[in-house]
């Protein structure tokens, strides 16, 4: 079974409660005339009843009328759109006299009927409203006033306001669905924009937005999301496609260095030190390999992987000796002094590993930037909220400028003029991905030719 549209289905719920609505309304309606008419013909017979009340007597237990022939006489000569049928009968129904309109006619007494209370009944084929007035001699009852008058004209006019709203009814209703099919056209207009820009938008092809509705409702939010959503996929694709660049690069970089290096030496023979040499070579280049194959594992293996974390209690002092005590080949190579200003015991909750790999490569990238003979400083500061760690050096600095890339991955600064300083530009975009995923704070200050500071903040418990 095919569904609706959209469209359609916005439309048809629209009705559904509009027709729930309108049906009351009708209900209302009618109840109300049928009230009303109601209310008209039971005053009337109570005018009646009243007036004729006035008109007769009882004498010796019978019922006279006061002035007989004035009363037939003004009873046939009344010309009304719906007469009262008067007549009197004695205590056992007997008819005694009647209205002249009555002609061949014969009101009937119903001795069930509660007396001076309206109902409803039958003049041989006619619907009539009725009443019973009691007659009364002291407390003797000797006869009754009935009064009735037609519902004819009354049915009629329900009937046809009954007829009128059944026919209503239906053509209302769809004339509502189509003016509410339109409008709900209208509406989802940026829902079509939304398809059709949708359709549109391939891997090859992320510029396409959808245009936001005038107003700024339901619609303007949703298409507004998207929008916000396609940046950020646009952004994404641009970043993995750049990623993937620069990581063939410097992949096909060592492999290059390693083939040539390789085709070089089985282009004949050499002796052993030549041999050497070059294989010595080859193998930093492999290790050069492994090194930037492992960060590049490390990011993809971090990028959203908050439910890894292992958060327990460390010692941020123990961490940094830790670091220092690992990288100590490295910095006696370069003669290095590195003083660790702690003035006690420092703990925060973190994942251990991921914060030894964030101090690891701050304090790689401070040796490698360092100058032979410099100092390296850690320090541990409390505030009343946080515990900053520092790692200054005084090596050859930052540029201004390149402050704010030198988290992108591959990038490394003015890496022409410094090209004895080997590394992968990876290191600070890794720093930069766990300090993200641990929440810690991360800030680098730098001057050219003075040195760096890389300042990590933790919130205290």
């Amino acid at each position: 079974m095919q569904q609706f549209s959209f469209k359609n289905r916005i439309a048809s719920n629209y009705i559904i409660t509009t027709a729930l609505l309108i049906l009351v309304v009708f209900f209302v309606i009618y109840s109300i005339v049928r009230f009303s008419v109601y209310v008209r013909v039971n005053n009337e017979i109570k005018t009646e009843v009243a007036k004729h009340l006035k008109e007769i007597e009882v004498i010796e237990n019978c019922v006279l009328l006061i002035e007989e022939e004035e009363w037939k006489t003004s009873q046939f000569n009344k010309v009304e759109v719906s007469p009262a049928f008067i007549q009197f009968v004695d205590e056992l129904g007997a008819m005694v006299e009647k209205s002249p309109n009555l002609k061949q006619k014969q009101l009937t007494y119903k001795a069930t009927a509660p007396v001076n209370e309206l109902f409803d009944t039958k003049l041989e084929n006619i619907a009539v409203r009725q009443i019973q007035v009691p007659l009364y001699q002291g407390t003797k009852i000797i006869g009754y006033l009935i009064v009735a008058m037609s519902l004819e004209d009354s049915a009629m006019v329900l009937h046809n306001l009954f007829i009128i709203l059944l026919v209503a009814y239906p053509i209302i209703l769809i004339i509502l669905f189509l003016i509410a099919r339109f409008i709900a056209g209208r509406s989802i207009k940026p829902i079509s924009s939304i398809i059709e820009t949708s359709n549109v938008i391939t891997k090859d092809n992320l510029k396409s937005r959808i245009p936001l509705p005038q107003n700024r409702d339901e619609l303007f939010i949703l298409s507004q999301t998207i929008n916000n959503l396609l940046d950020r996929v646009e952004n994404a694709i641009e970043r993995e496609k750049q990623f993937t660049s620069d990581a063939s690069h410097e992949l096909r970089t060592p492999l290059a260095v390693i083939k040539g290096t390789l085709e070089v030496l089985v282009r004949k023979p050499r002796n052993p030190e030549e041999y050497k040499e070059k294989i010595d070579f080859c193998i930093s280049e492999v290790n050069r390999l492994n090194h930037l194959v492992d960060e590049l594992l490390l990011l993809a293996r971090f990028e959203n992987q908050k439910q890894t974390l292992k958060i327990e209690k460390v010692s941020l002092n123990a961490v940094f000796l830790e670091v220092i005590s690992r990288n100590s080949t490295i910095i006696g190579e370069k003669k290095l002094k590195c003083i660790a200003n702690f003035s006690k015991d420092f703990y925060v909750n973190t994942d251990s590993y991921l914060l030894c790999i964030i101090v690891n490569n701050i304090l790689t990238n401070a040796v490698k930037y360092s100058k032979p003979n410099g100092s390296i400083n850690f320090e541990i500061i409390e505030t009343e909220d946080k515990l900053l760690c520092s790692v200054s050096d005084n090596g050859i600095g930052i540029a201004e400028e390149d402050l704010q890339k030198i988290f992108d991955q591959f990038y490394r600064s003015k890496s022409n003029e410094h090209p004895d300083i080997k590394g992968t530009g990876l290191g600070l975009s890794i720093v930069k991905r766990l300090s993200l995923l641990l929440q810690i704070e991360l800030q680098i200050e730098s001057k050219e030719n003075k040195g760096t500071k890389v300042i990590l903040g933790f919130n205290k418990e």
